[in-house]
């Protein structure tokens, strides 16, 4: 891959990982809830769900999501399902009692915080499409294929790590000002509406079909 076409694509990767989504939505929550370390793992399962993406994509299964109205609505109304989930445990989540827990991190296991984070991740089908439309243009096709998506993986995940810490972070400041039950309620309020709005906008996701 060419110097100039890595570095466009890596603008377009910043570009596109700052846009907020159920990821960043995800992460905030994460870093919320559980503190910055804790809550980490909740992107590490972000790109593990991006990285299968990707891997749809180079496989040319992405072609089949792009085309299957079948496919890609089972994909779609699960990633919607489960982000009503998400909205719906959120609002139910207790306060965290302070006194007790001087540093956040529990109630979650690490393996569930990845696992819950590739869901959202990999269960968005317009993120398969939307990456079928836009990798292509970054491929030499005179070019070793699997070196290309490899670059384009890696680079693509790695600035995702580095946004994701940053929501996450930001996220797990504003933990140590959340003090009050009623706080801690109204705050599980705006993520759980954030969540639902994010399901709302997957669920208006249509297919083009040409």
């Amino acid at each position: 891959m060419a110097l100039h076409t890595w570095l466009a694509f890596l603008l377009a990767c910043w570009v596109i990982s700052l846009s907020p989504g159920a990821g960043a939505i995800a992460s905030m929550s994460a870093g919320l809830r559980h503190g910055f370390w804790h809550g980490y793992w909740n992107a590490i399962g972000l790109q593990l769900g991006l990285a299968l993406q990707i891997a749809i994509v180079a496989a040319g299964v992405g072609a089949l999501l792009a085309t299957s109205q079948l496919a890609f609505a089972v994909i779609k109304w699960f990633g919607v399902l489960y982000l009503v989930y998400l909205a719906i445990r959120q609002w139910k989540a207790a306060p965290m009692d302070f006194s007790n827990a001087p540093a956040p991190g529990g109630g979650a296991s690490a393996s569930s915080l990845v696992f819950r984070g590739f869901l959202v991740s990999s269960s968005n089908p317009k993120a398969v499409v939307f990456m079928l439309a836009v990798l292509p243009q970054f491929i030499n096709p005179s070019e070793p294929l699997l070196a290309q998506y490899l670059i384009i993986g890696a680079t693509m995940v790695t600035v995702d790590l580095i946004v994701m810490a940053g929501y996450t972070g930001l996220a797990a400041k504003v933990l140590r000002l959340l003090r009050t039950p009623r706080q801690q309620r109204l705050t599980n309020r705006i993520f759980s509406g954030l969540f639902m709005g994010a399901a709302a906008l997957l669920a208006t996701v249509r297919q083009a079909i040409s």
